[in-house]
């Protein structure tokens, strides 16, 4: 579903990634660790086409990214790959289910059909009493679930995490790791997090650590 190879990035006079070479099977679950400033968060930045590597290759699903125009690689983002960060990026003024609704829109699909997804994956995470709450209305977990349901919404094939449990207490971080393989046993979905948490590592397929911008 996923291949890295010899990904490179600096910036100035710092080279951060070193030449990543990785690849991710379809619906396998992969935490990637490593002590901060190792270049975790910028390889996941790159693999979801948010950045652009100084060289190397990303091929997802068979495409390879990065030889996509602008506007199509905008739209191979919006619709293929969905994000969840360590903090939400919720927008304050829209409740729950508008939040959810955001990249539904923006891929221009009917927007009773995306309302009516929006809701049943708003359920589905136990947060069907929340749909026209703001984001300052909920709590941290609550939050973080309508993150995922976002990420979810234009069923991607890929969804990619940074720190997602970072801000969140003990009870809520673990609801959020089994999360995530609901998620993949029930959709099929290949995911990849950046995590400093060791439980949530164990628990992945396979466990990556990066060190001073390689895979070691």
């Amino acid at each position: 579903m996923i291949k890295a190879q010899n990904i490179t990035k600096s910036f100035g006079l710092l080279q951060v990634l070193k030449g990543i070479d990785l690849t991710i099977d379809k619906g396998e679950v992969v935490s990637i660790v490593g002590p901060s400033g190792a270049g975790k968060s910028t390889f996941l930045q790159i693999a979801g086409t948010l950045s652009k590597p100084d060289s190397g290759k990303i091929v997802i699903d068979g495409v390879s990214v990065f030889e996509l125009k602008s506007d199509k690689l905008a739209a191979f983002r919006n619709l293929r790959i969905g994000f969840v960060f360590q903090f939400h990026h919720l927008l304050p003024e829209f409740t729950a289910v508008e939040n959810v609704c955001i990249p539904g829109y923006i891929a221009r699909k009917n927007k009773s059909t995306v309302e009516k997804r929006a809701k049943e994956l708003l359920d589905y995470l136990g947060l069907s009493e929340r749909l026209t709450h703001k984001p300052g209305e909920l709590s941290g977990g609550e939050q973080q679930r309508v993150a995922v349901a976002r990420a979810l919404i234009n069923e991607p094939s890929v969804i990619l995490a940074d720190e997602p449990s970072g801000n969140l207490d003990t009870h809520n971080r673990n609801e959020l790791h089994e999360l995530f393989f609901r998620l993949r046993n029930e959709f099929g979905q290949t995911i990849v997090i950046v995590t400093h948490d060791d439980n949530l590592a164990a628990m992945s397929d396979r466990k990556l650590v990066m060190i001073d911008g390689q895979i070691i």
